[in-house]
């Protein structure tokens, strides 16, 4: 069994999907804090003058005690008709725009309160976008307290995973060594990023997950399947 696990994401890019595609466990890690200038509430869309964040604000004072479950959305700020009239204005001319943006509408409007309920609910969507049929959890529902390496061991205990998929960053923390002594596997997740039809001249990689939407359809599955698992 693979388990893989990550932070939040606000409208994540497709790596996230990927990882997520290729577990048979994906463990929303909303007990974790919040991190400054990460992806968790901000992403890049593509305009015709190059990358362009959408951040959602949020309260951070006491953000360094508490956890994601506990980091608010900064709702007096009008953020998400600005977030929406940004994708409007940029993908307008793309093939899905009309079809797909209303449900974008819908998506953006929801009035969650909290960082980690706002990408929990996101996230719903986009599974159910893409057919994806991973087993998703959220740490929050699990009475598992550890930390970094320890937590990722834990959870993967709990879940009797033998194989934990792990973005690259984590050979910066994993003690892959503990991993081993309990016969769990560790691998990095090696994403190639795929080319697709995309506005604004030369194509750039690593854009929020609504720059392929709105482009390519919602045909995630095959994309992702033949260049990561080269088919």
């Amino acid at each position: 069994m693979i388990l893989s696990a990550h932070q939040p994401a606000y409208l994540p890019w497709l790596g996230y999907f990927d990882k997520i595609r290729k577990a048979d466990i994906f463990v929303f890690l909303d007990t974790v804090q919040f991190e400054k200038n990460s992806f968790i509430n901000r992403n890049k869309i593509k305009t015709s003058q190059g990358p362009q964040w959408l951040t959602i604000p949020v309260k951070t004072k006491g953000h360094i005690t508490t956890t994601l479950q506990d980091t608010m959305v900064d709702n007096s700020q009008p953020w998400r008709s600005k977030h929406l009239k940004s994708i409007e204005m940029n993908y307008r001319k793309t093939l899905f725009f009309k079809e797909y943006f209303p449900k974008l509408e819908v998506l953006l409007n929801v009035p969650e309160q909290t960082v980690a309920e706002l990408c929990w609910q996101q996230l719903q969507f986009w599974l159910t976008e893409f057919n994806i049929k991973t087993k998703v959890v959220r740490s929050s529902d699990l009475a598992i307290t550890s930390k970094k390496s320890n937590l990722v061991l834990d959870l993967c205990m709990d879940f009797k995973a033998n194989n934990y998929l792990s973005g690259v960053l984590g050979k910066d923390y994993l003690d892959e060594s503990s991993f081993a002594t309990k016969g769990i596997s560790v691998q990095f997740q090696e994403f190639q990023h795929p080319l697709y039809p995309q506005l604004w001249g030369k194509f750039l990689p690593y854009m929020s997950i609504i720059d392929y939407w709105m482009n390519c359809g919602s045909d995630l599955q095959n994309i992702l399947t033949r260049r990561t698992d080269g088919v």
